[in-house]
């Protein structure tokens, strides 16, 4: 007899899971009363309340006291969608498009379709493009967090997520509270290592460096600066960095290297964020009457389409882009799927030789 009763409360638990599963139900839906699913079932109202008060402590459903129960929106995450988000800073310039494509090669060939989202790295775009996310139909989410050195303030949104079981990959940055969440990382700080280590032993003394202060990506790429010089035994002077902002990025360092140049300052080579920045600065430098490498050598970083500029190959390091994206992708793969994965890919940086860097100390340089 206990087993009898046992064996029609599964039955209609999963009669009423399939139910709140199904196609036809939203969040937001009103179920059946307790009565007219126990008529249309066969079972007792007892057994009944039973079942719907697991799928209310599960989640899925929630109830309003004098007026019944009602789909919950964690359902909508509950369904295989075959859809994937990625959120990126930007989507159509730069490494951006390279790296959504080494992402969709992956997804795609397992049948997965992608919804693309932008931030503008913008904070108030970031938490509007999780919102919208959190109400659709999505398997999981790569995502490269929007001006990641300032203090996230918004992780009660990725707490939904996994809340509702929705896993996640940071691609490119980091925020410091989320730093034991799945991420696939450059090494940053290596990468401006090598570039200003390299300067260095081309025989360069007054170097200067142009870093982003509102992302990871800047932080590290200064602290490498940093580490290079202090190894050399060069002293490191603040007043040799220039920091800007994403809302500036296209006036203030323009601007501010031109007023060092003005001021008679010495300097023979500027390490910059990345390939944009240093294409602007070459420009910048030229508007001066300043010479790219004879008077003040350049180096970039990515090794973007950029990096060609003017008819100069900009001595940089490279943003593996396609495989960037593919290794997001293949990680959130494996966490969809609940499988053993790396949670935390970091890949090494290589250092690209260019013109733009003039070799004053030839002996330092192999090769």
């Amino acid at each position: 007899m206990e087993e009898n009763r046992e064996t029609k409360y599964s039955n209609i638990e999963t009669e009423l899971r399939n139910l709140v599963f199904s196609e036809d139900c939203r969040p937001g839906d009103k179920l059946p009363s307790e009565n007219e699913l126990a008529r249309q079932y066969g079972v007792s109202r007892q057994t009944v309340r039973k079942a719907l008060e697991s799928l209310e402590r599960e989640g899925y459903i929630y109830a309003v006291h004098g007026s019944g129960r009602y789909v919950s929106e964690r359902t909508i995450h509950r369904k295989q969608s075959k859809n994937i988000a990625v959120v990126m800073t930007y989507l159509s310039d730069y490494i951006f498009p390279k790296v959504i494509g080494g992402i969709d090669e992956v997804l795609s060939s397992n049948g997965y379709d992608l919804i693309l989202k932008h931030t503008n790295n913008s904070r108030h775009g970031e938490i509007t493009c999780l919102t919208e996310l959190l109400e659709k139909d999505i398997d999981g989410i790569i995502i490269e967090p929007s001006k990641s050195n300032m203090y996230c303030r918004h992780t009660e949104l990725f707490e939904k997520l996994e809340k509702y079981e929705i896993p996640y990959v940071f691609i490119q940055g980091e925020y410091e509270a989320m730093a034991e969440k799945p991420h696939v990382l450059l090494d940053d700080e290596k990468g401006s290592f090598l570039l200003t280590d390299y300067l260095i032993r081309c025989g360069h003394r007054e170097i200067y460096g142009i870093f982003k202060s509102d992302d990871s990506q800047g932080q590290k790429r200064h602290n490498g600066y940093a580490k290079a010089l202090a190894q050399a035994g060069i002293p490191y002077d603040p007043s040799r960095v220039i920091w800007f902002y994403t809302e500036d990025r296209k006036v203030h360092p323009y601007t501010s290297l031109q007023k060092i140049i003005r001021d008679g300052r010495p300097m023979d080579a500027v390490v910059c964020y990345n390939d944009q920045i240093a294409r602007h600065m070459i420009r910048a430098l030229r508007e001066v009457g300043k010479r790219v490498p004879e008077d003040i050598s350049v180096t970039g970083y990515d090794n973007s389409d950029s990096a060609l500029t003017e008819g100069q190959q900009l001595t940089t390091v490279v943003h593996p882009q396609e495989d960037l994206g593919r290794l997001a992708a293949d990680m959130l793969l494996h966490l969809i799927r609940g499988e053993e994965t790396e949670k935390r890919i970091v890949i090494e940086p290589v250092l690209v030789e260019g013109d733009t860097v003039r070799k004053k100390n030839r002996k330092g340089i192999k090769g």
